[in-house]
């Protein structure tokens, strides 16, 4: 697979397309992302589902310039597909082959069932929560992915779209409730199969929707992707986008390029999420782009990434983490002393897996900024763990990573406005103390032969070097731990 990929979606409403940098065999990052409202299904509904020529002129210069972005990237494979308006539209091949001849690019019209099924594969592979019901609502279509233990189990493809719903319904003044009625009666087919108390939002809308509740709830991470919601408590809040004119959708947080078609995809989300049973509203900013891509790097794996590889923390490492050694030392030390010291700190299993992730990444704050590592390193988490770790994680993390500096984790407290996300003060306490060992046993950097014993509350270090043991003369322990170094 080439290691620099374009993936070009060209949707009813939008076109977008997304540029991936492979840094190793599953080790991947986002290099850059570009849209351009080209609506391409604009006036095609009530036209017999015809692509308009003011429609096809926009989408060709889009994606013309999309092609010369890639070709800046130097991106050696581009994956251009097309979605509901292309692959509904009577003169589908004519537009097809005007924009090869314009832009380049062969693009591929894929049906509504691999619609549903690459926005699966995205949420799947990409999410930390491997159980749902993903709904992509497009322009034209609405697709959905029912995913039971990682996998996809079953999809469905409706053609019900925000602009379509626009045209067919407000555009007509025929009002919410004569488009509540058509919606309800077309999402039938979910009712039973599709149940879940999970439904996993992707595509224009939901992000859209969670950047609103993001701002009004002051959320401390602007990061779409993982963040979540009660169904049930944003009930009300979803009604009024519903119902509220242009005026009112500034009013609750939505940015004018969406005041059109914003009521509609609120109304298909919401009567969704009630079909299905939802209680929680996880958003994915990974969909079929992402999808796509996988589909690509996976071929013959049966579109699973291996279950111990988490592709933004393998990305990060590739790019900032220097000497692997050194960073399968850290790890392994982490989980050593976690064990260990089992006995006094109590902590469940479960909260070994983000000290570990934070061990590993404790190595990479230099390669940004030497004098300020640990501030870099935790950025590094907060902001470039995309995939595979919830906003909780990667708060618990980023919160360790600075931390583990402090010399006295007495009289250290995690951060305020991280405190929903975080465990109690003493679970961080402990994993800090545990991170801080880890990183100055090792202080001279050579993967050094240690061995740890502990004895009542003293905890034994032998075989540490001479910065190691400079280290912890400046370091207070917590909980009355007495470390001893021999």
């Amino acid at each position: 697979m080439a290691r620099i990929t374009a993936v070009i979606d060209l949707g009813s409403n939008s076109a977008r397309m997304a540029i991936f940098e492979r840094t190793s065999r599953y080790g991947f990052h986002l290099l850059t992302e570009v849209k351009s409202r080209v609506r391409i299904g604009e006036n095609a509904y009530k036209n017999g589902g015809l692509l308009q020529s003011a429609a096809i002129e926009r989408a060709i210069g889009a994606l013309t310039d999309f092609a010369s972005i890639a070709k800046s990237y130097r991106a050696r494979k581009i994956i251009a597909i097309a979605t509901s308006a292309t692959r509904d539209a009577p003169n589908k091949a004519e537009f097809l082959r005007a924009a090869r001849n314009a832009s380049g690019l062969q693009i591929r019209a894929i049906d509504g069932k691999e619609e549903a099924r690459l926005g699966g594969v995205a949420a799947a592979n990409l999410l930390a929560f491997k159980e749902g019901v993903t709904i992509d609502v497009g322009g034209g279509s609405t697709e959905f992915a029912l995913i039971k233990e990682g996998k996809i189990a079953d999809t469905i493809s409706f053609n019900l779209g925000t602009v379509r719903l626009k045209e067919l319904f407000f555009d007509e003044k025929k009002g919410a409730k004569e488009a509540a009625s058509f919606v309800l009666e077309t999402l039938e087919a979910l009712k039973g199969a599709f149940a879940c108390s999970r439904i996993i939002g992707m595509g224009g809308t939901m992000r859209a929707l969670a950047m609103a509740i993001i701002k009004a709830e002051s959320y401390p991470l602007s990061a779409l992707h993982g963040f979540s919601f009660d169904v049930e408590s944003y009930g009300d809040f979803l009604d009024r986008v519903v119902k509220s004119d242009f005026s009112g959708l500034k009013g609750l947080g939505f940015k004018s390029d969406r005041f059109d078609v914003i009521r509609e995809g609120t109304l298909i989300f919401k009567l969704a999420a009630q079909i299905i049973g939802a209680k929680e509203a996880l958003i994915s900013g990974a969909g079929v782009r992402e999808g796509a891509f996988l589909n690509d790097l996976l071929r013959g794996s049966g579109g699973r990434l291996p279950n111990d590889i988490e592709p933004s923390l393998v990305s990060l490492l590739d790019r900032f983490g220097g000497d692997g050694g050194q960073t399968h030392w850290a790890a392994v030390n982490a989980a050593r002393l976690f064990d260990l010291l089992k006995p006094l700190h109590k902590l469940d299993d479960s909260r070994k897996r983000a000290l570990i992730v934070a061990a590993k990444l404790s190595g990479t704050g230099a390669a940004i900024d030497p004098y300020y590592p640990a501030e870099q390193e935790a950025a590094l988490a907060q902001n470039g763990l995309s995939y595979g770790f919830s906003h909780a994680d990667r708060l618990l993390i980023a919160t360790l990573l600075t931390a583990r500096q402090k010399k006295e984790l007495d009289a250290w407290s995690p951060p305020k406005q991280f405190e929903r996300f975080l465990p109690e003060a003493k679970t961080a306490r402990w994993l800090a103390l545990i991170l801080f060992v880890t990183q100055k046993a090792n202080a001279a950097r050579g993967r050094p032969k240690i061995d740890y014993s502990l004895k009542g509350k003293t905890l034994t270090i032998a075989g540490a070097s001479y910065l190691s043991r400079e280290a912890f003369s400046r370091f207070k322990p917590p909980f009355d731990l007495e470390i001893a170094l021999i």
